[in-house]
């Protein structure tokens, strides 16, 4: 038997066994035939690998070396293991830690188990702990009979794990996994879960697919045990480096039960939504090389009713509450002198069970020619034509063309201090009408016409700055005279003139199509003043406008528009808007809003006052509060508050109090909500006051703060 020793301060070792080489660095070294023991502080160096331990010893026959005492390791400098004996069989591959403990950098996730074996990327623990929280006490953490994990894809699956808070269990599942980075991966996400005295428990469990870098999938299937079940999904997908686009798909099917009690038109929900952006479609689709700039935008949305929007949520703040819903499809070519571009607009009106009736723009054409100079610069002109065709399934459909052709000349006096020009605007339309051969009482009930005029403009402006001690004072005043001139008019035009001139009668089905307005002799005036200081920091903004109309030799004040925005300091400001009518003596319409940013605190109150003056007419005031408040305490608590009434039907639109509680590892949040979504009953468009309480649990870093962790309780109408 060969025996040495060595007292070094350093020593340098290679071991080399099927073409793998291990590095020791140790204090001393003792060989005994074919077991080398090591101590004196030992690191080791196996492949990507670093371990440290107080001692170790190799068995060269067998290829294992086991270090043993204060273990650390890190992989990649991406996570940490200790723990108190550690063995690594070269021929195997394989890594045993006893006891086992990892943290994972870079997400900072720790885990800790009676022991772990690693072989290559994959690393198994047996009955331990995980949690983002601190290892002392955590807040959560995770206990779990197995575990494997993979340090390469950063993939880990626990196996009958208990959820614990403040060691309190809340949740148990057979399988549980996650990902410790942000790679996309195919599988469940986390569910979202509520209970609602209407519409029972509410369980809805994402599913992700995600197998190519171009495209993924997400599906939501969803269950309200007191109301129906359904299935929402989402499609998205990369097809270039400038474009891109997404395909929603939804169904939902109401119990028989439920259908009866609400009175609901429909017994199912069902929808979608495409949407798609190309930044250059000309150049990627047909291989062109055109120097201009193309694009096309694609928002497609088709629905039965309101609630296919409605049950695609969980948080009832975002219910749908618009009664039409747009789908459009923009086209256009862009150089430097020339714009084109088609549009398509469909309109679908979900109060309604048919929108045969509905007017759709399908589609416009158009054209402009950018500003453009002439005799040495000073006239300028641009052309604008539109062409658009307004049909619908039912009754007259049109298809109506502007033409806008303004020429302007531009001059200054006094030494550009009065800015003066004079606009020549030649504008026409003509309009082509068409039937629906189910409505013979419609069909070409309007004559075919056109309308022709032009009409002159006269600007002048100026503008002054002066610096005092402490704020910049800018004025600015401009001035427009517009005066009518020659006009002509044909078939519609001319057939519908008197009747849709009429203020009372706009609305008639006769002047749906009649967009023409005389041009008055008008004046408007408008002055606007700036106070900044000398931080560039706008202090003060204040503009009135005024309109003046000659009508039969007669004057006819417009309203008077007064616009103020004051920042008393750098966190508190207040926006006013008041339209004042002369004729009835009254306002017409105020807004007022006071905004405050400091201490925390930002708060914001808003109020829309308008009168229609239409006598009789049950929608004639408007009368709307809104406010908003947040208030950050501390780094750990917020507080929230919303609150939305409409003073003239006295009716509280929206509510909102509760508060978020907010650690390195995790979020808790409460909050009640009261909010009216809109439904489509049998007797129409109806809504349904709800009431819910949501719970906000955020567990770091295995779930995000803007992930789907809300949950809703549903508050009795008894409350």
């Amino acid at each position: 038997m060969l025996k040495y020793f060595l007292y070094l301060f350093f020593i340098f070792t290679s071991i080399v066994f099927a073409n793998d080489k291990i590095e020791i660095y140790a204090g001393s070294l003792i060989s005994e035939d074919e077991i080398v023991k090591i101590s004196g502080g030992v690191t080791v160096i196996y492949k990507e690998y670093i371990l440290k331990a107080k001692e170790a010893t190799y068995d060269k026959l067998k290829g294992d070396l086991e270090l043993i005492d204060n273990i650390r390791v890190s992989f990649k400098k991406d996570y940490r293991i200790l723990g108190n004996y550690a063995k690594l069989n070269i021929k195997k591959k394989e890594k045993l830690f006893k006891p086992f403990y990892m943290l994972e950098k870079s997400s900072n996730v720790w885990m800790s188990g009676d022991a772990g074996t690693a072989q290559d990327k994959d690393i198994t623990i047996s009955s331990g702990i995980v949690s983002g929280c601190n290892q002392t006490d955590p807040l959560w953490k995770m206990e779990f009979s197995s575990s494997d994990y993979n340090s390469q894809s950063k993939w880990i699956n626990l196996y009958n794990t208990t959820l614990y808070i403040y060691d309190i269990p809340v949740l148990y599942t057979p399988y549980f996994g996650y990902s410790l980075d942000t790679q996309r991966r195919t599988g469940l996400l986390i569910p979202t879960i509520g209970i609602s005295d209407k519409e029972g428990f509410y369980y809805q469990q994402p599913f992700y697919i995600a197998l190519q870098e171009s495209w993924d999938l997400e599906l939501k299937p969803q269950v309200r045990t007191q109301r129906g079940y359904g299935i929402y999904s989402n499609f998205r997908f990369v097809d270039s480096k400038i474009s891109n686009g997404n395909f929603k798909l939804g169904y939902f099917k109401e119990y028989d039960k439920y259908v009866f009690k609400e009175d609901l038109v429909n017994r199912s929900h069902y929808g979608f939504n495409f949407k798609y952006n190309n930044l250059d479609p000309l150049n990627l689709w047909i291989g062109s090389n055109f120097k201009g700039q193309s694009g096309v935008y694609i928002d497609i949305n088709q629905m039965n009713d309101v609630d296919y929007i409605n049950l695609a949520k969980n948080d009832a703040i975002d219910t749908n509450t618009a009664t039409k819903i747009l789908s459009r499809i923009n086209l256009f070519y862009n150089i430097d002198e020339n714009y084109f571009a088609t549009y398509f607009k469909y309109y679908q009106d979900l109060t309604k069970e048919s929108n045969s009736d509905t007017l759709q723009k399908l589609p416009t054409f158009h054209y402009h020619h950018y500003l453009d100079t002439f005799l040495d610069d000073y006239f300028s002109y641009n052309i604008d034509i539109k062409s658009t065709n307004i049909e619908r399934i039912i009754d007259t459909t049109v298809v109506q063309t502007d033409i806008d052709l303004p020429i302007t000349l531009r001059t200054s006096l006094f030494d550009e201090l009065v800015n003066i020009s004079y606009k020549a605007n030649l504008y026409g339309q003509h309009s082509r009408f068409s039937g629906s051969e189910e409505d013979s009482n419609n069909i070409y009930q309007y004559n075919n016409g056109y309308f022709g005029r032009n009409y002159h403009t006269f600007s002048l402006s100026t503008e002054l700055t002066k610096a005092f001690q402490e704020v910049i004072h800018v004025v600015s005043f401009s001035s427009r005279y517009i005066l009518g001139g020659e006009e002509t008019r044909t078939g519609y035009y001319s057939d519908n003139k008197d009747f849709c001139l009429n203020p009372d009668n706009i609305n008639d089905k006769e002047c749906e199509f009649y967009n023409i307005t005389d041009i008055d002799e008008v004046l408007e005036l408008d002055f606007r003043q700036y106070f900044y200081d000398f931080s560039a920091e706008e202090i003060i903004y204040h503009r009135i406008a005024q309109r003046v109309s000659y009508v039969d030799n007669r004057s006819q004040y417009g309203e008077l528009e007064n616009e103020l925005n004051y920042r008393f300091s750098k966190y508190l400001s207040l926006y006013n808007n008041m339209f004042y009518n002369f004729d009835e003596n009254s306002f017409s319409k105020i807004v007022n809003k006071l905004t405050l940013n400091n201490y925390g605190i930002s708060f914001t109150l808003a109020h829309l006052y308008k009168d229609s003056f239409i006598e009789d007419d049950i929608l004639r005031y408007t009368s709307y509060l809104t406010s908003t408040a947040n208030y950050i305490y501390n780094e750990h608590y917020s507080y929230n508050f919303r609150y939305d009434y409409d003073l003239e039907t006295e009716i509280k639109k929206s509510s909102e109090i509760g508060f978020l509680y907010e650690k390195r590892c995790w979020n808790f949040g409460l909050k009640y909500v009261e909010h009216n979504r809109p439904k489509l009953t049998q007797d129409g468009a109806s809504s349904i006051y709800d009431k819910y309480i949501y719970i906000t649990v955020v567990l770091k870093p295995i779930m995000s703060s803007d992930s789907d962790s809300s949950y809703g309780i549903s508050v009795p109408d008894s409350w």
